[in-house]
């Protein structure tokens, strides 16, 4: 029978890891995808059943995945794009959208596309330590595999002197073990020796560790590719085995 074009994709998040932090939304999407694309660590949490055909790629081949997906959604094929954490957060959902703009295929720009949020690994961490994320906050990709590393600084610099809480993913990989350490140099200078930063490791997932210390005693080998880091602002503080940053902000 040939399949009619009432395809979709559905771009979704997995979560940081544990299975029970992805949403019941997106665990329906699961169910009824006949396609499922992604990075392979990704797919392989997804069950393998009948009627569902897995397509697990490398990394750094996003647009092409992106492609692919949306290739299948037109003939028919309901597609589930998906990327841990939330799909929108350093992940694939913009991928698709730029595959979209690249193919420029007036076809496709017709078919159901949909973003599902999940719970990205940065606010999972802030929720393992308690409320660091509690005022205005940054999230910054600390790879240089798609912007330079000039930029990375400049953002590091400015959002350290504006006094946004901090959430770094990526921090630091075999391949670029240098730049984390220089990273704290900055944040040292922006924010101030004494502000708290927190390492999140394998957040939700089995092993987890949550180190919490100032940035004079923070080292660059307290984080790694499975590391979320967390960095306070002037006012984040410890209560008890908590950190929080408070919902108020004095006048700078």
């Amino acid at each position: 029978m040939t399949q009619t074009a009432t395809g979709w994709v559905k771009i979704v998040g997995l979560g940081p890891g544990n299975e029970s932090m992805v949403t019941a939304q997106v665990q329906e999407v699961l169910t009824e995808a006949t396609d499922v694309v992604g990075y392979i660590p990704y797919v392989k949490r997804i069950p393998e059943r009948p009627g569902l055909t897995l397509h697990a790629t490398d990394n750094r081949v996003e647009i092409e995945r992106a492609t692919h997906a949306l290739e299948m959604a037109a003939t028919g094929k309901r597609v589930a794009v998906v990327s841990s954490g939330d799909p929108g957060v350093f992940a694939m959902a913009s991928a698709v959208f730029e595959a979209l703009e690249v193919a420029n295929n007036p076809d496709w720009l017709n078919l159901d596309i949909q973003v599902l949020p999940g719970i990205t690994a940065m606010l999972a961490a802030s929720a393992r330590i308690g409320a660091p994320m509690g005022h205005d906050f940054a999230a910054i990709n600390l790879s240089d595999n798609l912007k330079p590393w000039s930029l990375i600084e400049k953002r590091l610099r400015l959002a350290g002197e504006a006094g946004f809480a901090m959430g770094f993913y990526n921090p630091r990989s075999k391949s670029r073990p240098h730049q984390f350490g220089r990273a704290l140099e900055i944040l040292r200078q922006a924010c101030g020796g004494e502000t708290l930063i927190s390492f999140a490791r394998d957040v939700s997932k089995p092993g987890e560790t949550i180190t919490t210390v100032t940035l004079d005693e923070a080292t660059a080998e307290m984080a790694d590719m499975r590391t979320v880091v967390i960095v306070g602002n002037a006012d984040t503080r410890r209560v008890g085995r908590h950190v929080y940053t408070p919902r108020y902000a004095k006048e700078g």
